[in-house]
This record gives structure tokens, sequence and C-alpha cells, in this order.
């Protein structure tokens, strides 16, 4: 299943993230969820911190940052590359 965190949900309300990215950043998700392999789009292994693993999925200039917990997947970022790793950390 996944779950969108409230900013980043915020964010493509206000238009901040552009809905077609959204859809294709959702398909991916629902497609990772199905098959649970990373390995079908653009996911690379960031830093671990503690006990989460995080993960970067890529379209185009857009990136989405998430973690995986009990077949779960949340999506804590939805940005630009030149920002999405800003507000991350």
């Amino acid at each position: 299943m996944i779950f969108y965190e409230s900013d980043v949900r915020k964010s493509v309300s206000k238009g901040l993230v552009p809905k077609d990215i959204f859809k294709r950043i959702n398909n991916a998700f629902i497609a990772i969820d199905t098959t649970n392999d990373l390995g079908l789009f653009d996911v690379k292994k960031l830093k671990s911190s503690g006990q989460r693993t995080y993960y970067r999925l890529r379209k185009g200039k857009y990136r989405a940052i998430f973690y995986a917990e009990n077949r779960n997947y949340v999506v804590i970022s939805i940005a630009k590359r030149e920002e999405v790793y800003h507000q991350w950390e």
C-alpha cells in the first residue's frame, strides 16, 4: 500500500508538483507495490538513518523520497531534483 505524507498531498493540491508528474509517480508506486520489485524503475538507495532506509524514485526532473515498511511505501517528499534533497536533510 502507498501512503503520502500530508506535506506531499498539500504540495500536489497547491500545484507545486504538477498533476501529470504526480500521476506518473503514483503509477510507478502502484507497479512497485504490485510486484514488490524496486528494480522496475530508477530507484536508488539513499543513506539510512537509524531504523529506516530511504530510497529515491526518479521521474524526469522530479524525485520522490520514500521508505518501505512492512510492504507499505511511505512517500515523504516529491519535488524537483534541486529542491528535494534540501527539504529532506
